[in-house]
């Protein structure tokens, strides 16, 4: 029997027509499922009526503006992760939209890959949530890693790290053995991706290597230009 794995399932509510057929063909290309709908009236109901992991909203739309949509999305479901789509830049716009609980904000013209790197990277945010139990300790080598507490143990003895320490760490760990691109690293992380964020990254990238050394079966491998691979030797 062949199982099949599932795909997260994106609603895609956007009133520019070759905008929502590029972003559904690049979306679909990258692993997703995509529901795309032209206005705000026939979102709301294509919603109501499947089961979405994912939500990517224009702001300016027909019947509904996304800010309507949104809230009344969450209000059938607060814990789904919302993108707002909009040209508009205001600040004020940006504000409203936190309020009313979207996970982003993203201003048109944006770069497809960008949009693909938040999407991902809420999504991590999500499956890290801390679960009951033990399930915050992370086995890598030789080390526990208690992404609860921040905490990197090894030989009975603890190191705390940094917040964005645990979280680059908590990244790669959640992708052990596969490439992690430097540019969702820093979205997840620092919310862009630019030449400060990349040194930032480098440094940090650094300091977890010189921490994880007492295992010389850990390596954190860059790939130039494009991104890191935390592998244990001993499990390749």
């Amino acid at each position: 029997m062949i199982i099949k794995e599932l795909k997260a399932k994106i609603i895609l509510v956007e009133d520019d027509v070759n905008l929502g057929f590029l972003l559904v063909d690049f979306l679909e290309a990258n692993g997703f499922e995509v529901k795309l709908y032209r206005d705000g009236l026939s979102g709301l109901k294509g919603f109501q009526l499947s089961n979405f992991d994912f939500c990517i909203l224009d702001l300016m739309l027909p019947k509904m503006d996304g800010f309507t949509l949104a809230e009344k999305i969450k209000e059938l479901n607060s814990e789904i992760p919302v993108i707002i789509l909009s040209a508009r830049s205001l600040k004020e716009d940006k504000i409203k939209g936190f309020r009313i609980g979207v996970d982003d904000y993203i201003t048109k013209p944006f770069d497809e890959e960008e949009l693909l790197y938040r999407i991902r990277a809420i999504m991590n945010r999500m499956k890290q949530l801390p679960d009951i139990g033990n399930n915050n300790i992370v086995k890598i080598g030789k080390f526990e890693f208690d992404t609860l507490n921040q905490l990197l143990i090894f030989d009975n003895k603890a190191r705390r790290l940094t917040l964005k320490e645990s979280k680059i760490l908590r990244v790669l760990s959640n992708s052990k053995s596969n490439l992690v691109k430097r540019e969702e690293i820093m979205i997840d992380i620092w919310g862009e991706s630019d030449y400060y964020t990349g040194r930032s990254l480098d440094v940090f990238i650094s300091k977890l290597r010189s921490y994880l050394k007492s295992d010389p079966e850990i390596c954190i491998t860059t790939i130039p230009t494009v991104g890191y691979i935390l592998e244990t030797k001993s499990e390749n």
